[in-house]
């Protein structure tokens, strides 16, 4: 995730310095006995995507579209406020990642024979078994 020099890879094409995150703390529910009751270890990051210099004009634009003008990731499953940082900064990653992420089209392609064939046999099969379960018609 984050390097020595305090940023951020999110994709080949994305690196978000560490200065553009805001961090927040506070105490978290579950387990950690009385610990639990005095130390803030549930970690909330946020990024502001409308006014981070780091993005480019696309990316911005993708991420709005997908995330809307800021993200944020919550992490209070750990009893250490580190664990949860970089949790919750993982989680960070992976939505961004994901917001950035191109479907590639899908290209429309023909039925090959065998597929047809397999089609027009089963709808045979099908109609000779309804055949079957037809009562004979007297006259």
């Amino acid at each position: 995730m984050a390097d020595e020099a305090g940023r951020i890879r999110v994709s080949p094409t994305l690196v978000i310095p560490a200065s553009e995150l805001t961090w927040r703390f506070s105490r978290s529910g579950g387990p950690g006995g009385q610990h639990a009751n005095t130390s803030d270890t549930k970690a909330e990051v946020r990024f502001d995507i409308a006014g981070s210099p780091s993005l480019g004009p696309r990316q911005r634009a993708r991420l709005q579209e997908r995330l809307g003008n800021e993200v944020r990731a919550v992490a209070a499953d750990e009893r250490s406020q580190a664990q949860n940082r970089q949790l919750a900064l993982e989680r960070l990653c992976e939505r961004l990642a994901a917001a950035l992420r191109v479907e590639a089209a899908r290209k429309a392609t023909k039925p090959t024979a065998a597929a047809k064939r397999r089609r027009l046999e089963a709808k045979r099969r099908q109609s000779a078994r309804k055949v079957a379960r037809r009562v004979p018609h007297e006259e």
